[in-house]
């Protein structure tokens, strides 16, 4: 039996609000994990959730699905409002934190509400009063707007008694109450208590009988259709819009909203009973993070940490390949290679896959450089990687301006692989110079993901990134590769055979597991007596089984690497991969799966992937048979994956 994936997934966003009510944790954190867990629901309902609603629509039948889901996720709401009601913000103000609800404003919180509603907020707000003339408006996704009933006469005469007010997106959902007004050293007041106390003076000679929040939730799949598209940049361009008004998935409403209000936005949105959410506080809790940002409470968060900087030159890499696990030894190892390329004379050409960058990318500033200073520069850019697609789209042309080759992929297949190609010119021989790694290029996010970064010279590994870019930028066909696999044509059959022919021991480490074939061959491997160790952090679609276990470790920051093992008859074979073994990554992306060979980086990996996160007895759930995790059994003190890397790799000397 496999597990379905969206109730899965479903389990792995529980186990982030877990961590949220995970008392041993810091209290700001636990609070940045409530706000992860409210934005992780979002996209649920944006993508799984509409692509399931978009499968009933065509008639095939979803409806038992969607019920569990409806079900399971109202509970998960009313844990997190709960959470936050009565544990986190009670505790938060013991520490001189606060926000403070209308009912409890001073004098002094008046008074600033209302200059600051004058000066910042009501220039920028834009009531709408129903009528024929203006009938109920676009909404936004995932915008907060209030649902206004008003007794009276507009300016013109007429009977108004409904108006929309939209929130603006440009400021935050909790401004901090200036010193100057305030009794303690944090104080919040919500952007919505603000609205909410000064409508009136939105509808001057009416009354405001009720106002509530209200936010709803879009499809934000993107259709493409790969058959028709001529020009992927432009078809992307034109789609990107539609995310901000596909069909409503979800209605999230104020506790008390009245029924009434609550079935016309039903009707309007074409939405069921089971797809609304009352929640008892704020809506969108996600935009608490402010909190989180703003408070400089150092006890209240976990201590900082300086990630090791190795010095990475291209005569380190021609003595040694190397291998970093970031974020416990820092990405900027990485970006500074690429700088010192970019201004290497005897560097001729960089080439690289961009998924991910972020907006302000160091590593996109030196590819540019390279560009300008005459390089031969290649970039791969995935227009189409998730809720990026705008930015990607304005680093290919900031690329392009520099004069850099551009190429978006490959249309009907995402390209995810994460590879660097520099090739250099030495005594009249061109050397490659490669970088492999689990994660994206973006600064941010190498800060907070654990992934691996490889170095290497090795000329077969060199000749390998080389082909798969002749493949990706010329549709070149390409045979076997020497020693790396690429998805979509050989990482799935040679799993495959690998795990077939295993005999003793197969570990992996990945994000996700859900691909029938692959899950098919590991529980046969553990029926005929191979021990399968599968750490698995979120979707996992695996049963567990004699022989086969399974866990899942989350913690202070996201796993993310994908390391995958097998004994081979006591010569051990170990590869690191952007892909995870889902159908999507092997066989609708470009992903690599590439070998590490050398004993000593072998036996590394082996302990910081496997061996301390097996031994994580605080941060780890086990997969229980009936779909369940729970966390091990705690029979000494604890132990955290994490930190244990945290202290043994920043104390590098």
């Amino acid at each position: 039996m496999h597990f379905d994936r969206d109730l899965s997934l479903l389990s792995f966003h529980s186990r982030v609000l877990a961590q949220a009510q995970d008392e041993s944790l810091p209290l700001l954190e636990r609070l940045k994990f409530l706000c992860i867990f409210s934005s992780n629901l979002d996209e649920f309902f944006e993508i799984h959730v509409a692509s399931l609603k978009e499968k009933s629509h065509a008639g095939i039948s979803t409806n038992d699905l969607l019920n569990q889901i409806s079900v399971q996720a109202h509970s998960l709401v009313q844990e997190q409002y709960a959470l936050l009601s009565n544990t986190l913000l009670p505790a938060l103000a013991q520490t001189g934190v606060n926000i403070f609800q209308q009912e409890n404003w001073t004098a002094k919180h008046i008074d600033w509400v209302a200059k600051y509603f004058e000066q910042d907020l009501l220039p920028v707000l834009s009531p709408i009063g129903l009528d024929p003339a203006h009938p109920f408006p676009q909404i936004l996704n995932k915008s907060l707007h209030f649902m206004v009933s008003l007794q009276g006469k507009d300016a013109f005469g007429r009977d108004i008694d409904m108006a929309i007010v939209p929130a603006p997106k440009s400021l935050p959902r909790f401004v901090r109450v200036p010193k100057a007004y305030a009794e303690t050293e944090y104080e919040f007041i919500s952007l919505a208590s603000i609205i909410h106390a000064n409508l009136g003076t939105l509808f001057p000679d009416m009354t405001v009988t009720t106002s509530h929040q209200f936010r709803v939730t879009r499809n934000s799949n993107l259709f493409i259709d790969d058959e028709e598209v001529d020009d992927l940049l432009v078809s992307l361009e034109g789609e990107l819009p539609s995310r901000r008004y596909g069909d409503a998935i979800r209605l999230e409403v104020e506790k008390n909203f009245p029924r009434e209000s609550v079935l016309f936005l039903q009707n309007h949105f074409n939405l069921g009973a089971e797809d609304v959410y009352s929640v008892a506080g704020p809506v969108n809790l996600n935009r608490l993070m402010t909190l989180y940002e703003t408070v400089d409470k150092p006890e209240l968060k976990y201590s900082s940490f300086t990630p090791h900087h190795p010095v990475i030159t291209f005569e380190s890499i021609q003595k040694n390949d190397l291998l970093l696990l970031h974020p416990f030894e820092s990405f900027a190892s990485i970006s500074d290679l690429i700088k010192q390329a970019a201004h290497d004379p005897a560097v001729l050409v960089i080439k690289q896959t961009l998924y991910r960058t972020g907006h302000d990318s160091v590593i996109v500033d030196y590819l540019v450089e390279a560009a300008n200073l005459g390089k031969e520069v290649t970039v791969v850019i995935e227009l189409r990687a998730r809720f990026d697609e705008e930015a990607n789209i304005k680093l290919a042309g900031r690329l392009q301006e520099a004069g850099a080759h551009v190429v978006y992929g490959i249309v009907g297949y995402k390209t995810h692989v994460k590879m660097l190609l520099m090739v250099r010119k030495e005594d009249n021989i061109l050397r490659r110079y490669v970088h492999l790694g689990t994660g994206n290029y973006h600064q941010k996010t190498s800060r907070q993901y654990v992934d691996y970064s490889f170095l290497t010279c090795d000329p077969k590994i060199g000749e390998d990134v080389h082909n798969l870019f002749m493949q990706l930028t010329g549709l070149s066909k390409i045979g076997e590769f020497s020693k790396c696999l690429e998805a979509p044509f050989s990482i799935r059959r040679s799993f495959l055979e690998k795990i077939k022919r295993e005999t003793k021991h197969i570990k992996a480490k990945m994000n996700a597991l859900g691909d029938p074939e692959i899950m098919d061959a590991l529980e046969q491997a553990a029926q005929r007596g191979v021990l399968v160790d599968l750490i698995v952090r979120g979707i996992c679609c695996l049963q567990p089984q004699k022989n086969l276990r399974i866990r899942s470790v989350l913690g202070r920051f996201l796993e993310h690497d994908r390391v995958y093992y097998f004994d081979n008859n006591g010569h051990p074979e170990l590869y690191l991969s952007s892909a995870d073994l889902m159908t999507r990554n092997l066989s609708g992306r470009i992903e690599l799966a590439f070998p590490i060979e050398n004993p000593a980086l072998q036996k590394r990996i082996m302990h910081e992937a496997f061996e301390l996160y097996w031994a994580d007895n605080a941060q780890s759930f086990d997969l229980q048979a009936d779909g369940s995790y729970v966390r091990p059994t705690r029979t000494s003190p604890p132990v955290l994956a994490q930190e244990k890397l945290l202290v043994a790799i920043t104390t590098k000397a």
